[in-house]
């Protein structure tokens, strides 16, 4: 089996309506216009997650290459996705917004006002003193624009791609075992209880809430680490009710944000660790899946309040499928970084917005 390691954050599956319509806004808005794959399938392993019925998708996992982790467009094509039945709060429990890295704060507000995002607020500093502000996109799911100095190149774009996610919890002292020992954001870089005034953006500053940011490693391992940068995930619990959660009710690639999904290898030696730890998947693959123009192995588990978490362990991806070129993965004896100038063969398919 190969060592286990965590290697980023792949990407964070979005359900839509329209996943062409909202791939040409995300192309815009963040530049993810360097498409991995784009495939339609029956989503035949997920019956677990969709009432028992192995139902039809389209998904396009789009990068942008700057370095981030990417979207997962997803749209179902055999049954119309539902919205939540009640309007999203920051006090539900699940992912309630995505975190963008970028290069400059006021640049970046003004461009997105500009393509008519709807903004949240002004830019202000967080808690760790970091200039960010909040945006909801055509489809009402909100996105942190954050600056950041993690990244894998540097070209005129203002955006790269997902730093992280702000996660919904009932109690972050039993979320922490997961995110942190399992997923390996093992560095706190903040957890305080209070009110938060930049939260105002979001409809929340007069509330009290836990608020834990957490880091993963600067060293980045496995073939695309590099590329994913380093990753946040910032945990927030309250007292205030109602809290719901954000798929109750409703199917894994309905409308929102669906699932976080971390790079990994050695996904054996990850599942027998979780189960030592009394974590179990929900999902997995075995052997192989294949997403027409990529292929590995993918697995689900649950945080405690069932927000969903992803991981893959990907075997092929396409550079140039056109003239049959792939990186085949599994493969490979070295399990380090990738070559930079390798890895930049990725965005020979990119798609201009």
């Amino acid at each position: 089996m190969n060592q286990a390691t965590i290697n980023g954050i792949q990407q964070v599956g979005i359900g839509v309506k329209d996943a062409n319509q909202a791939w040409a806004w995300y192309r815009k808005a963040f530049k993810m216009d360097v498409p991995i794959f784009q495939d339609s399938a029956e989503a035949k392993l997920m019956t677990r997650y969709t009432s028992g019925k192995v139902e039809s998708r389209h998904a396009i996992l789009a990068l942008n290459m700057q370095g981030g982790g990417g979207f997962e467009i997803w749209q179902y094509t055999s049954k119309e996705p539902l919205p939540s039945d009640q309007e999203l709060t920051w006090k539900d429990l699940g992912i309630l917004a995505v975190k963008m890295r970028c290069h400059d704060i006021q640049k970046t507000y003004d461009h997105l006002s500009k393509i008519g995002a709807t903004m949240l607020g002004k830019p202000v500093q967080n808690p760790l003193g970091v200039w960010h502000f909040y945006v909801k996109d055509p489809y009402g799911n909100t996105f942190e624009l954050i600056e950041n100095s993690s990244w894998f190149s540097k070209n005129k774009d203002l955006t790269g791609g997902v730093l992280g996610v702000v996660i919904g919890v009932s109690s972050v002292d039993k979320a922490l075992p997961v995110y942190q020992n399992h997923l390996m954001q093992t560095d706190i870089l903040f957890d305080k209880t209070g009110v938060w005034e930049d939260f105002s953006q979001v409809g929340e500053g007069n509330s009290e809430y836990r608020r834990a940011i957490l880091q993963g490693s600067s060293v980045m391992t496995g073939a695309f680490g590099r590329l994913f940068c380093q990753t946040q995930i910032e945990l927030i619990e309250t007292d205030q009710e109602p809290r719901n959660k954000i798929f109750e009710n409703r199917n894994w690639g309905d409308l929102g944000f669906i699932h976080v999904c971390f790079d990994v290898n050695g996904m054996s030696d990850i599942k027998e660790k979780l189960a030592k730890d009394g974590i179990e998947l929900t999902v997995d693959s075995q052997n192989e899946f294949d997403m027409g123009k990529a292929a590995g192995r993918f697995s689900y588990l649950e945080d405690p309040d069932g927000t969903l978490i992803e991981m893959v362990e990907t075997f092929k991806v396409p550079i140039m499928e056109k003239f049959g070129w792939y990186l085949n993965l599994g493969e490979r004896k070295k399990k380090g970084n990738l070559p930079n100038f390798v890895v930049k063969l990725l965005s020979l398919n990119r798609v201009k917005a």
